[in-house]
């Protein structure tokens, strides 16, 4: 996959998906062996929204890296943003105008790794004048590395994979999250959750949005909606379902784009129902 790269891909000779890859794959390594570590915590927006110094030290870790391949390219990260909706507008504001910006989330499922719960990823994704052309996920749990190059198709462990093809939510396996600002969000969660288990084959929540998307592209879930998230958080795992196939939209039907928040990502065959039935929790 990622000695296929054309011209559009490269500055300098250096492929930006191999770099990302390589980037990635380290980083993940390097959290593993610092999982002994996970219990030093403090927490950011609130008591449910942690960081560790694995967390820092995994950006560092990424940052450096890529800087040391694309010391032009600015980078958006989850640590180097203020928290909450207004820091991320921020960071997001304040790197939109670059050619190519890395968008970076070290570890998206900290609190599972706190727990030493082990569902959480290393999320790596480039923008091109805004548009998202390079995606990577890399669960070190499983050594299972996602990878999609836009107009390239998606990749697990290598092999070309495509979405579910389940046409009705009643056989659909989703996937949510719950945000970690609990006081507006939380009402709005459990009409959600009212709203589409009735319907629903079932409902899982993991805790890494990094990973659900990653597993709709692998046709593991039908679909996967959240809200309140980063760019961070949704970047990489937007192209791999995209590229395998399926479908990515806010939670009114509108075109992803870095700046979306409320997610929705499927199979795209039963991407309507899931927006409608969403709809109806929303009014």
């Amino acid at each position: 996959m990622t000695n296929e790269t054309n011209d559009n891909y490269q500055v300098g000779g250096k492929s930006f998906t191999a770099v990302a890859v390589n980037t990635a794959s380290k980083a993940g390594e390097w959290i593993q062996t610092k999982s002994n570590q996970a219990n030093r915590f403090t927490s950011k927006g609130s008591a449910s929204d942690l960081v560790t110094e694995v967390d820092k030290g995994a950006e560092k870790l990424i940052r450096n890296l890529i800087q040391t391949y694309f010391p032009t390219h600015s980078i958006l990260g989850e640590e180097g943003a203020d928290p909450g909706a207004e820091g991320a507008a921020k960071a997001l504001q304040a790197v939109k105008d670059d050619e190519y910006v890395w968008i970076v989330d070290p570890i998206d499922g900290t609190t599972n790794f706190i727990h030493g719960f082990p569902f959480y990823s290393v999320s790596i994704a480039l923008a091109y004048r805004g548009e998202v052309i390079v995606g990577v996920i890399y669960d070190p749990s499983r050594d299972e590395l996602f990878v999609a190059e836009k107009g390239k198709g998606a990749y697990v462990r290598g092999k070309r994979v495509t979405v579910s093809g389940e046409e009705r939510l009643a056989d659909s396996l989703l996937a949510t999250g719950f945000p970690t600002e609990r006081q507006a969000m939380l009402p709005l969660n459990m009409n959600q959750l009212s709203a589409i288990i009735p319907g629903a084959r079932n409902v899982r929540a993991g805790g890494s949005a990094a990973l659900h998307l990653a597993y709709v592209a692998a046709g593991r879930l039908t679909g996967f909606w959240e809200m309140n998230l980063n760019a961070w958080d949704i970047a990489a795992g937007m192209l791999l379902v995209q590229e395998a196939g399926g479908r990515v939209t806010d939670l009114s039907g509108k075109p992803y784009n870095l700046a979306v928040r409320n997610v929705a990502a499927t199979n795209g065959l039963i991407h309507d129902e899931l927006i409608t039935e969403l709809s109806k929790a929303n009014k």
